[in-house]
């Protein structure tokens, strides 16, 4: 491992030094949970680095470098995508530069993208959180202005989000109605809220609630695709499915085309995000549409507002019927 940089200490070294990662580091310096063994080999990194996150935020009030900070899960995600390109249609009206992180919805880079706003004197940060809510703690410590986008992980920290609850609940009322009782759903590992949005959904209209019903992929497509494959192939009973986002949507239909499972006939399909190849698709697919672009706009909007701000804005949601669901069938697949 190579020495500490000259010049400011950042919370990557101290993670280095202290051989653990740099969520666990941005958890110990701001006060969160950790055991003792750790929070003393991440106190001593610290001490001996002489790394000041105080300083840092003293530094943050008088010095203050204007621009918006954006972090977002992934660039080429078409919803994410749309989000950036509110959040800069927004920032380009007030005269803002704004720079763009991918944290590749991995805390870890999360916590390392965050040091390095601190250590910027970011102004203003607007985020897709990927992490838990402690990972934010040093940001909010050294003054930054923070809103956060998509999800929210904080209550003292505004956000702009759909309504993932109304949006699971019409998706899965709109199943059950063609007679589906086995619905699974597919997700980010990010995505509690929606995941939780779906559980309560199920619970409420008293369909089972198999806890291999729900699935979770990382960010990447690849795991996607093993995630609905995997899916497929080991839950014949399952009649409908909910995909998450537009990248888990996709690899459903990937999945369903490889393993000769047809939509609509052998399993109904709703995917939440309304993207230009949901329409093209063969068959075209059911959505839940969601306002990426405004979501992206009014979260620049609360991050360059000065005085009170609304502790949350939810934004509505909308099912879009196509042919991607159908009643459910007699028989289970084979």
């Amino acid at each position: 491992m190579s020495g500490p940089s000259q010049g400011r200490i950042t919370i990557k070294e101290v993670a280095e030094a202290a051989g653990v990662g740099v969520a666990t580091v941005s958890r110990v310096l701001s006060g969160g949970s950790a055991s003792a063994e750790t929070r003393e080999k991440v106190l001593a990194a610290a001490a001996r680095l002489d790394y000041r996150p105080s300083a840092l935020g003293r530094n943050l009030r008088r010095r203050r470098t204007g621009g918006i900070g954006l972090l977002v899960p992934d660039i080429t995600d078409s919803f994410y995508a749309r989000l950036t390109d509110g959040v800069l249609s927004c920032a380009r009206s007030y005269g803002e530069p704004v720079t763009v992180g991918v944290t590749g919805d991995d805390p870890e880079r999360e916590a390392e993208l965050i040091g390095t706003l601190i250590e910027q004197s970011m102004d203003r940060v607007i985020a897709v959180p990927s992490g838990d809510g402690e990972m934010w703690a040093p940001a909010l410590r050294a003054g930054l202005n923070v809103v956060f986008a998509d999800r929210r992980v904080r209550t003292d920290v505004p956000s702009v989000v759909p309504d993932d609850r109304a949006g699971v609940l019409t998706a899965v009322e709109y199943l059950a109605g063609l007679g589906h009782r086995k619905i699974a759903y597919i997700g980010r590992h990010a995505q509690s809220q929606r995941v939780a949005a779906f559980r309560a959904a199920i619970a409420s209209l008293g369909l089972p609630a198999d806890r291999d019903l729900v699935v979770h992929a990382r960010s990447s497509r690849d795991s996607a695709y093993a995630a609905a494959a995997g899916l497929l192939q080991h839950r014949q009973d399952v009649t409908a499915v909910i995909a998450g986002g537009n990248v888990l949507g996709e690899a459903a239909v990937l999945a369903a085309r490889e393993l000769d499972v047809r939509i609509p006939r052998d399993v109904s399909l709703i995917m939440f995000d309304d993207v230009p190849w949901a329409e093209l698709c063969s068959p075209p697919l059911t959505v839940i549409a969601q306002p990426a672009q405004d979501i992206g706009y009014r979260a620049a909007e609360l991050v360059l507002r000065h005085g009170r701000r609304p502790p949350a804005v939810t934004l509505p949601t909308h099912l879009v019927v196509r042919a991607s669901c159908g009643p459910k069938v007699s028989a289970p697949r084979r």
